[in-house]
């Protein structure tokens, strides 16, 4: 669809995507430098009714976040392909998005110690450039007021899942949801301005309109399901293909490498709004190149071929076309056994995404998943598999120099000690799991696979081996006896 489109149920048109810093490995958000302690834990939370979201679980998450738009159809006619823009006069969803992050949450953020380039960055974009504001070292509120109601900047502020319970609730089923990071990021822009020039981004992007009203304007990629970020020359760009106003409980979508710019029009109140983003490095590509050293591993431990060396002086040559053609043959051989494979290792990218992810959100002592409580499990007890969602079991190279005989390793990574703090931040992170030999691959996918279990049942050669499966598995607190 072509064209303005500010009236209107749903909207139907190309492709885009928001300036999000979202990171994998988790790269810092914003133009400052990184500095100052991690603020301390605060909730900023406001008042409000029951949620209209169906946090029953993730897939109903996911279904209440579009709706009415319904799963099948977003993802068979939207997602990685062009934008959707639901356009909602629903005032209950409209206050239930402005208790998400309002303005007037900032003085109190401020009181608790966050910092610019980490945590806030204040910027405008006018005449074809963008100005930063940022100053050095701790966000003062009467500061950043003044930068916005004076200079007309943008407030944008990174990752605030970290310190509203809500957006915390959200973006953790919305992981679940995805089986990828979620991040997300609130532009404040006061009227008559724009914070940021026309770019793309490598991530999928949700945007929801919390507060006043926002312009957009979407247009052409010129990189589809681009993956890096980039801003784009104004005089490059064309007309836009979508272009339309965002108001309270308006949501929109579109795809990574779309190209896009926002302003919040003259006469209004300012705008407030939450950019949602996930699927970065999360492509096929990313896939293959985490699974391909596993297969080659595995291969070469069965085929003398690929432990022969290679030719004398091969890296200093120029020419590389025998070398192409004897590694072709390599990679067909090696898509042969793929074919034949039951289990694809990625040990990198579910480690990763384990141990950046959120933690589950809870309301209690958090002490319910740091400390196993209930039974202890024995042979005769029956168990069964908690906080499913936050558990991935993958196979690797065993990781202990000092032993290795063992080959591969099976590995259950969890997110339960995960740090809602540092999510998205940038921060150096660690695993949490387990790790077990091979053989007990079969036992533990009986666990994955079943509502409940014996312990007695477990594919192990011995009690012991039983015993102590279930053992560690409780004290990391993923499973209890029923």
């Amino acid at each position: 669809m072509h064209g303005s489109c500010s009236s209107g149920r749903f909207a139907f048109p190309h492709c885009l995507v928001l300036k999000t810093a979202m990171p994998k490995k988790a790269r810092p958000a914003g133009d400052g430098k990184e500095e100052g302690p991690v603020p301390k834990q605060v909730k900023v939370e406001a008042a409000c009714g029951p949620s209209p979201l169906n946090f029953d679980s993730p897939s109903g998450l996911f279904e209440s976040f579009i709706s009415p738009i319904k799963t099948e159809t977003f993802f068979k006619e939207f997602w990685e392909q062009k934008p959707l823009l639901i356009q909602r006069d629903d005032p209950e969803l409209a206050t239930y998005y402005q208790s998400l992050f309002r303005l007037s949450d900032l003085e109190s953020l401020c009181s608790w110690g966050i910092y610019y380039g980490r945590d806030v960055n204040v910027c405008r974009y006018v005449h074809g450039k963008k100005k930063v504001f940022n100053k050095d070292g701790r966000v003062h509120f009467l500061q950043l007021r003044q930068d916005f109601d004076q200079k007309r900047a943008t407030i944008q502020f990174h990752q605030p899942q970290r310190f509203k319970d809500e957006l915390w609730r959200v973006q953790e089923k919305l992981e679940c949801y995805f089986g990828s990071l979620v991040g997300s990021n609130v532009y404040i822009t006061p009227a008559g301005a724009q914070g940021l020039p026309p770019h793309y981004d490598d991530v999928e992007v949700f945007i929801l309109q919390l507060e006043g009203e926002k312009h957009w304007r979407l247009y052409q990629p010129t990189v589809p399901l681009a993956r890096e970020y980039s801003v784009e020359a104004e005089d490059r760009i064309g007309r836009p293909t979508l272009e339309f106003t965002l108001k309270p409980g308006d949501l929109l979508y579109f795809p990574r490498g779309t190209i896009h710019q926002a302003d919040t029009p003259e006469g209004l109140a300012h705008s407030t709004h939450l950019t949602i983003s996930t699927y970065q490095r999360s492509s096929w590509g990313d896939f293959l190149l985490d699974t391909i050293s596993g297969l080659v591993f595995d291969t070469a431990k069965a085929d003398m071929a690929l432990r022969a060396g290679i030719p004398r002086q091969l890296l200093l040559q120029v020419e590389s076309t025998a070398v192409a053609t004897k590694l072709s043959g390599f990679l067909r051989m090696l898509a042969d056994r793929m074919e034949g494979t039951k289990e694809l290792h990625s040990p990198d990218m579910k480690e990763d995404f384990a141990m950046n992810r959120l933690p589950p959100y809870y309301t209690g002592d958090r002490a319910e998943l740091v400390v196993p409580g209930g039974e202890l499990p024995g042979l005769d007890s029956t168990v069964r598999l908690q906080f499913r969602d936050h558990v991935v079991l993958t196979v690797g190279p065993n990781q202990d120099l000092s032993d290795e005989t063992q080959g591969r390793m099976v590995y259950v990574y969890h997110s339960l000690q995960n740090r809602r703090d540092t999510h998205m931040m940038g921060h150096e992170t660690e695993s949490h799991g387990l790790r077990f030999p091979l053989s007990y691959m079969d036992a533990l996918k009986q666990i994955w696979n079943s509502s409940a279990i014996s312990v007695k049942d477990l594919k192990l050669t011995t009690d012991e081996e039983k015993q102590n499966l279930v053992l560690s598995l409780w004290t990391e607190c993923l499973i209890q006896v029923v």
